[in-house]
């Protein structure tokens, strides 16, 4: 049938142009997405310096997004079920505008926090209710390039944020070129104000583009609105396909009605394989797609170049050619995701991905294995206060290593803890005379209050660590690559993000859509998605200590074990979807369940 429905053409203009809207408002959801992750950066350098608050109070104000985008994924599908997907969508939409001015008008913590947890809560229900809408209105034709459009929108929101963020930071540089303090001080507090002001429009129009589509067919039929189901089609369809596609859904609310009454109940239903294969499926990709280091890549790119030997500059030159081929090759994945289909793609990507990480493993493994742990002689450096200031400069790295007459660069990170809680410090070179001293106190490590000390560490003593001493864990010195070596990084690193622009970048969230039946679709994609943010979270909290101990090169070969996982699930497992209703896909799982 899906055939059928592909080839059909026939749609008038004003069909076509519904259709292109549909893209445009999925469009600014993904572009909204983007933002919230991308706009606290260039603003946090200009709100740390005016604002008062201290480090902990900082790092829940970066944080509170995570926390209100896990918290929103987790209930977003039970949302979607009871309002709508249409209702929800602007619902998201209306709780982004409110978070903009909630925090640029903000004068204090507790708004800043608040205007923060609506930006997340708004980004757990777009990641969710966006992709669901797209897979249950588009055509089986179109439906790839939709959710792509959305995941390339997304990228764009990331390089907006850091383009807003250049640009405040070019305004702040010739404001402080005149030498008044206070004038300067007064401008970088409306900077980081101006910096979320910019955000606002496209929250406003993905409101308006919400209440000027219609619902989604398939809920509609779920909730006895036939003819309204009929006309949603109608919106996008010619009245045979919109008549075959009807049809189609009816027959498969039937068929899982009467497979459910002769099963005894829902809770033997949901344990069919139709649904426990592809909710397992679903899982494992989403895992495996944050398992891939993809936002620790993109997090800490400037860092990893710069211990692969490039220098300060061409590192920061290195990040924005590694942003532009992941907005670029979005695109392309966009292109091919309904020509070459979503199994293709992600079997290409995870290979590539694979080897990529294994040659950067490698490079990184020559540097690291001549790693010098000095631990005692940084823990005799602790002050009385239990607090450390190293200046680490060529002279001191020749000190700790006891060779005076040393002139290669080196690198030094420290692993600290106080109590229960760990943490690694940045790392600086020693040819980097720009650079300033490693500082470690008590608040870079230490949570602030309990519900953060739950995140960091469970099972952590908290109030023991706001009175234990430092305790220098590691400190090791290495030799820095030359910057032949940096390119040569940085180019795998390139490869690895065209490689994953081009397949889980794009299909990451078809795969969530389309794989999981009606029945399960909403509920199901928050609980892969709370696990795909779980596992970021997880990569999150163990990449700087991972790095700092074990090296660059044990994380990279670690993402590269991951991702073959991801390789097989996808090759061997994953049945292609492309040009099929979902009914169709729901069908074929039903199918494997039956002759395995």
């Amino acid at each position: 049938m899906s055939d059928t429905v592909t080839n059909m053409t026939g749609l008038d203009s004003k069909k076509i142009s519904y259709n292109r809207f549909l893209l445009v408002v999925a469009g600014l959801g993904g572009l909204l997405y983007g933002v919230d992750v991308g706009i606290i950066a260039g603003a946090l350098p200009y709100l740390e310096a005016t604002s008062g608050l201290n480090a902990g109070q900082l790092s829940i104000v970066v944080a509170a997004v995570l926390l209100g985008s896990v918290i929103s994924t987790l209930f977003a599908g039970v949302l979607a079920d009871w309002m709508g997907r249409k209702s929800l969508m602007a619902l998201s939409g209306v709780m982004f505008v409110i978070s903009i001015p909630t925090i640029a008008l903000a004068h204090g913590y507790g708004p800043l926090v608040l205007g923060r947890l609506l930006q997340g809560v708004s980004a757990g229900l777009i990641g969710v209710v966006v992709p669901l809408y797209l897979a249950e209105c588009l055509t089986a034709s179109s439906r790839g390039k939709g959710t792509g459009i959305f995941q390339w929108l997304l990228t764009a929101g990331i390089v907006i944020a850091a383009l807003v963020g250049v640009y405040f930071s070019f305004r702040v540089d010739q404001v402080a070129k005149l030498g008044d303090a206070a004038r300067l001080l007064a401008f970088k507090d409306t900077a980081w104000r101006g910096i979320f002001w910019v955000s606002l429009p496209p929250g406003i129009l993905f409101v308006i583009g919400s209440l000027m589509i219609s619902e989604s067919p398939r809920w509609l039929l779920r909730h006895r609105k036939s003819d309204a189901a009929y006309a949603a089609l109608l919106r996008s369809r010619t009245t045979a396909q919109a008549d075959l596609e009807l049809k189609e859904m009816e027959d498969a609310n039937a068929s899982e009605k009467g497979k459910s009454s002769a099963a005894g109940g829902v809770r033997e239903s949901l344990l069919r394989r139709k649904y426990v294969i592809p909710f397992v499926l679903a899982c494992i990709i989403l895992a495996c797609n944050q398992a891939t280091g993809i936002n620790s890549i993109i997090a800490y790119n400037t860092n990893i170049l710069l211990q692969s030997g490039l220098s300060d500059v061409a590192a920061h030159w290195g990040y924005v050619v590694f942003t532009i081929i992941n907005f670029a090759v979005t695109f392309g994945g966009v292109v091919l995701v309904d020509r070459k289909g979503r199994k293709f793609l992600l079997s290409l990507g995870t290979a590539g991905i694979i080897a990529s990480l294994v040659c950067t493993g490698v490079l990184f493994h020559g540097a690291e294995s001549s790693r010098v742990d000095v631990r005692i002689a940084v823990q005799s450096m602790v002050s009385a206060d239990q607090t450390l200031a190293l200046p680490f400069d060529q002279v001191l790295a020749n000190q700790l290593l006891n060779q005076p007459d040393a002139s290669r660069p080196t690198s030094l990170v420290v692993i600290y803890s106080y109590g229960d809680f760990r943490a690694a410090s940045r790392v600086v070179r020693s040819d980097d005379r720009a650079a300033k001293p490693i500082e470690i106190r008590r608040e870079s490590c230490v949570p602030a209050n309990k519900v953060v000390a739950f995140f960091s560490n469970p099972f952590g003593n908290l109030d023991a660590s706001r009175e234990a001493p430092l305790r220098i864990d590691n400190a090791l010195i290495s030799p820095v690559p030359s910057p032949g070596n940096g390119w040569l990084v940085a180019v795998t690193l390139f490869v690895f993000m065209a490689f994953y622009a081009v397949g889980p970048g794009v299909c990451v969230w078809l795969a969530l859509s389309e794989l999981m039946p009606t029945r399960i679709r909403s509920n199901g994609m928050s609980i892969a998605l709370v696990l795909n943010q779980a596992v970021s979270t997880t990569i999150a909290a163990i990449f700087l200590p991972t790095v700092g101990k074990y090296g660059y090169s044990t994380m990279f070969f670690g993402f590269a074990g991951c991702t073959v996982i991801y390789f097989v699930t996808a090759t061997w497992f994953l049945p292609e979807t492309k040009g099929k209703t979902l009914e169709e896909i729901e069908a074929h799982f039903e199918g494997a369940g039956a002759t395995s």
